[in-house]
């Protein structure tokens, strides 16, 4: 399947927006940790006492950026493994996923450090662009081949 070069360019970005959505829940844990604001009361007790079984709003920004990341990456993985069954162009395949994981990325990063608006409106646009763009090439695929 790595044979083909579409399929390989998405295995490669998807890998990467894996690894970021991790990176991500890390950070949620540190901040967490650091805020004292713990989500089940064993984890509060093991770290002070029932008191820190809270929320935080520095610990929610975290868990809606994490959030948002599996609304937006999961259906990323869908179009993107079959689009690239498609036979697409390599350049505009992997202008598509770069695209989308740039925009992740800076969408990402504007919502942890609750950067000015629109940034992170503007981020989320450019990523969905990517992935309409594949949604209607395989729907055009499949309706051809019908």
């Amino acid at each position: 399947m790595l044979d083909n070069e579409a399929f390989g360019s998405f295995v490669f970005y998807s890998t990467l927006l894996i690894i970021k959505m991790y990176i991500v829940a890390i950070i949620t844990g540190q901040v967490r940790l650091r805020k004292k604001a713990f989500a089940n009361p064993e984890d509060a007790m093991r770290h002070g006492g029932i008191a820190f079984a809270r929320e935080d709003p520095d610990v929610e920004r975290c868990r809606r950026a994490h959030h948002n990341d599996m609304e937006n990456i999961f259906p990323f993985l869908f179009l993107g493994a079959v689009y690239s069954m498609t036979e697409p162009t390599l350049l505009i395949a992997r202008t598509h996923f770069q695209v989308f994981f740039l925009g992740r990325v800076v969408h990402t990063v504007a919502y942890l450090l609750a950067l000015k608006a629109p940034t992170r409106s503007l981020a989320y646009i450019v990523a969905q662009v990517p992935c309409f763009s594949m949604a209607v090439q395989v729907l055009i695929a499949v309706a051809s081949h019908r």
